[in-house]
């Protein structure tokens, strides 16, 4: 079993493709393909189903993979913590980001970090928040900007949050609720809604939040992007639940009216997390302090009271009286 074939093995289950799996790598496929066969066959098991149209990793293959994440990803920090005395000069970083990152621009963080280090290779990953958890169990990517549901809030991952930011209810501009300026989830209960996938943390908030109110939700369209979603409310498709700034941001001229949800209120949080108990690479361990820099906690409570303005606290946290 040679390190290149566990790389090659990880890579190919990343990809699901042997061709680019072998791109990737640098490689020419029948290459990659062959250093494979030739694992399995030390092995005595098959590690990969081969169809037409697709690659797929057997549950041997799974278990294997997870190993080899966690021997490439040991192996890289050391030759990183060597790099230490010359400071970091190589390396590469994988972060994993929400579809839905609101304020939070990490692409000033990308940016910064570049500057300092361009020898540094970053890779970023957009997905849901649950699958960039396990992406961060595997070590698939280094640290994620994730937004905490219950199956990501244990198992191994430490948690630094950001901000929490209001959800609001978006309807068409012409809708007989457009004139409110709160809106209970109830009085929804017969709209048809435009909502974010199944495995968006932003559709479990809309789910147990219609739960809550007695009702299931009618969702007629689904999108993981804002902008989309607040357009086809514009165009009278349906109603929706958004984050505030992703209702009222700059450039949201579209003919929509925006209501404060009540009974309940819902939020959710934008989370820096990473694994617990990982000796972070030199690399990762920079850009973590760097986006903890850059992206202080925030008052978690903010968002319940947006008419007010925001108070300065003392030390010990008591509010401070503004000159």
């Amino acid at each position: 079993m040679e390190l290149r074939q566990l790389r090659y093995l990880v890579a190919l289950a990343d990809e699901q493709s042997f061709t680019r799996a072998a791109e990737r790598e640098h490689i020419a496929q029948p290459a990659l393909s062959q250093q494979i066969q030739k694992l399995e066959q030390e092995l005595g098991l098959a590690l990969v189903e081969r169809t037409t149209r697709r690659v797929s990793i057997t549950d041997a293959g799974e278990m294997l993979v997870a190993r080899a994440r966690r021997i490439l990803t040991e192996l890289e920090s050391a030759r990183q913590e060597l790099d230490r005395v010359r400071g970091i000069q190589t390396g590469h970083v994988a972060v994993g980001a929400m579809n839905t990152m609101g304020p939070v621009d990490i692409t000033l963080v990308l940016a910064r970090y570049h500057e300092l280090h361009p020898r540094v290779e970053l890779t970023v990953r957009e997905d849901n928040s649950d699958a960039l958890a396990e992406m961060l169990r595997i070590d698939a990517v280094d640290l994620a900007f994730l937004s905490v549901t219950e199956r990501v809030e244990s198992h191994g991952l430490a948690l630094q949050q950001i901000l929490m930011e209001e959800l609001v209810v978006v309807l068409p501009q012409q809708h007989a609720l457009a004139g409110r300026e709160e809106i209970r989830m109830v009085d929804l209960a017969r709209e048809e809604f435009i909502g974010y996938r199944e495995g968006a943390r932003l559709r479990e908030l809309l789910n147990s939040a219609a739960d809550e109110a007695g009702f299931t939700p009618r969702i007629i369209l689904e999108s993981n992007e804002s902008r989309r979603i607040r357009r086809l409310v514009g165009r009278g498709l349906g109603v929706a639940i958004l984050p505030r700034s992703h209702a009222v941001g700059v450039g949201t001229n579209d003919p929509i009216a925006v209501a404060r949800l009540v009974d309940p209120p819902l939020a959710r949080d934008i989370t820096l997390a990473w694994r617990s108990g990982r000796r972070l690479p030199p690399a990762v361990a920079e850009f973590l302090n760097l986006a903890r820099d850059a992206f202080p906690p925030q008052d978690v409570a903010a968002w319940q009271r947006p008419m007010r303005a925001p108070e300065s606290r003392a030390p010990g946290g008591s509010p401070m009286s503004r000159p």
